[in-house]
């Protein structure tokens, strides 16, 4: 079903900047996908027939984004086997062999887990004990931060792979095949990202950033002819598709054609070293047990292809998760005076904080990692951990912040990203360096993506709260629903 057009809200708090209470109503008037007026609650004049959404005194405030999520991917977990809560070896052993028994291997005869949390094991990941609870079925477990796998025998002869000496596929021979691994055909995978941007519109949300990987931009002109109209989307390109997107004269911030004003050319994206979970961040100092991870280009390729985007008026955005690849990657943000951002910034040094700064290059930060990974943190990066997940040295620095999910390595959920910011913490147990923890304000700023605040000609891309916000501070953390969703002026949520 289409988004409704939407020309007037009446009787809404509206929710600022600063977050305080403003407990006079509002009427604001909606036009042309933008705000056109805001003025002191009236009469009421209409019905949601007539275009006319009754707020009856909930919060008024900017729409959601993710500033990072593999669309493509995160709305096919919906569709895989869940593993996140399998704590070692064999309880995801024991999940693989009910899902198989339960005949969930999807057509034609693959199994998909996603979710696979395996840093913290004693006991790691075994071909020939996958091949003993999969019956022969093709299986490919994914790592919970996407940079790797655990595939059965006969996955590994369908995807053309050697049998990894340490039980998992990793980084360049997993990134070949990833694509490839539980591929249904195109149609059905479009139809989940329309169905997944209906779910994201629920919580709120007006815009993602998409770093999938291949042909981003026919992807989403397919998805816009097919139906999707649930929120707005920053296409992104990787190496493989910047000459096209050059040719195609795009800069970033430009509207795609063929995408009713939803979709604009993202940043250029590339992968400068791997993850925490794979032992693959490239690091100054070793992880425990050894180790400093990879760079997976050198400073001097990453300045190439930073520069050729920059001229063409194309943004980079850097993953670097180590922090000998932040330094890097800020190496050739100062060489080449591109603009973009470091995604991701999970490990970095107090000279690079400053640098980004300086440099003007964006954090691209995803809390959930942040309580998802903290045990993960302390085992692996034992000695570096005070310098892990620092959101506030980022602020107080000035450094501008974008938050996200990085889904599906955590939910496509902006009230999950904003909570574990602001409590650095989802369990029971005492924040972790809580030091690093957002103040609300600045959290949600931070997700509003390029909207500060509503204001009369600003986009109508805005969220109806059945609650302040400021729920979220409470003992239980109670977060907010969204009573109503409204991106470009049409009502996507209701």
């Amino acid at each position: 079903m289409s988004a409704a057009p939407l020309r007037r809200i009446e009787g809404a708090r509206l929710l600022g900047p600063d977050l305080s209470r403003r407990e006079v109503l509002v009427d604001v008037t909606l036009a042309g996908g933008a705000v056109r007026s805001i003025e002191p609650a009236g009469a009421r004049t209409g019905t949601l027939a007539d275009g006319v959404l009754a707020a009856e005194g909930a919060w008024l405030m900017p729409g959601l984004w993710d500033a990072h999520t593999h669309p493509t991917d995160w709305a096919a977990t919906r569709h895989r086997v869940d593993l996140a809560g399998c704590a070692d070896r064999s309880q995801v052993l024991a999940t693989v062999r009910a899902a198989i028994d339960a005949g969930d291997a999807a057509d034609p005869g693959e199994l998909i887990g996603i979710g696979l949390r395996h840093a913290t094991w004693t006991q790691r990941p075994a071909v020939d004990l996958l091949d003993d609870v999969t019956g022969g079925v093709p299986t490919v477990l994914l790592s919970t931060d996407m940079h790797s796998a655990w595939f059965n025998s006969a996955a590994l002869r369908r995807y053309q792979l050697a049998e990894p000496a340490g039980g998992l596929v990793t980084e360049g021979p997993w990134f070949a095949v990833m694509a490839q691994v539980g591929a249904a055909d195109q149609a059905t995978r479009d139809g989940w990202v329309i169905e997944a941007g209906r779910a994201a519109a629920a919580l709120g949300v007006v815009g993602i950033a998409d770093f999938d990987p291949g042909e981003r931009h026919a992807a989403w002109q397919r998805r816009v002819a097919a139906g999707f109209d649930a929120h707005r989307v920053q296409a992104s390109v990787w190496t493989d598709q910047l000459d096209a997107a050059i040719s195609a004269g795009l800069a970033t911030g430009d509207q795609l054609p063929g995408t009713a004003g939803l979709v604009t050319m993202g940043r250029w994206k590339v992968i400068s070293d791997g993850s925490l979970n794979t032992r693959t961040a490239w690091c100054h100092e070793p992880f425990t047990g050894g180790g400093h991870g990879a760079p997976n280009l050198s400073g001097a390729e990453l300045a190439e292809v930073m520069a050729r985007a920059a001229a063409a008026g194309i943004e980079s955005a850097i993953h670097a998760i180590g922090d000998r690849a932040a330094s890097v990657a800020l190496d050739a943000f100062e060489r080449t005076g591109a603009r973009g951002r470091i995604e991701h910034a999970q490990l970095l040094t107090d000279d690079d904080v400053q640098r980004m700064a300086r440099l003007g290059v964006r954090a691209s930060i995803q809390p959930g990692h942040t309580v998802m990974d903290r045990d993960v943190v302390d085992l692996l990066w034992t000695d570096q951990a005070p310098r892990a997940y620092r959101f506030a040295d980022l602020h107080r620095a000035g450094v501008p912040l974008d938050l996200g999910s990085d889904a599906p390595v955590s939910p496509l959920d902006p009230w999950l990203a904003i909570s574990a910011a602001v409590h650095r913490t989802d369990d029971d147990r005492p924040p972790w360096y809580p030091e690093q923890r957002l103040d609300l304000a600045t959290a949600l700023r931070a997700s509003w993506g390029p909207v500060a605040e509503v204001r009369e000609g600003g986009p109508a891309d805005l969220v109806l709260l059945d609650r302040h916000p400021d729920s979220l501070l409470a003992a239980d953390r109670t977060r907010p629903q969204a009573l109503a969703t409204v991106c470009a002026g049409r009502l996507t949520h209701h």
